[in-house]
């Protein structure tokens, strides 16, 4: 993954070993039941906790991509959404480096990257 920030392949790499060891209770972000919670809200909140156990960066990197897609695009994504753009593919490449500039804490980054969330179809 050329370009790509190491902390981000440092998460990435988190996330895909600990969904891939045999006989381990974590599970994958993407497949984590779409019905936790009530509701979209409740069912997030426990989404970011679940990416928090993995990694804190993964769960402050996802709250601000939440919050810049809320400000900047007038709208709130789904879990479903979320759990998509964290797993599909290599991620969704602003949220990824979302993750991995709050790894780094490089508000430089953060704020460039924020910057480089477009609106419109789905995150």
């Amino acid at each position: 993954m050329p370009g790509t920030p190491r902390p981000t392949l440092f998460v990435f790499a988190t996330l895909t070993v600990l969904t891939m060891q045999p006989g381990h209770t974590q599970i994958s972000p993407a497949t984590l039941p779409a019905t936790i919670g009530q509701g979209n809200d409740a069912a997030l909140s426990d989404y970011l906790k679940f990416l928090g156990q993995i990694a804190p960066a993964a769960e402050e990197g996802a709250r601000t991509y939440l919050a810049a897609v809320r400000l900047r695009c007038r709208r709130m994504p789904a879990v479903d959404e979320l759990r998509r753009a964290v797993s599909e593919g290599g991620g969704n490449p602003v949220l990824m480096g979302l993750i991995g500039a709050a790894h780094q804490q490089d508000v430089t980054a953060r704020t460039r990257l924020i910057g480089q969330i477009q609106c419109g179809a789905a995150q």
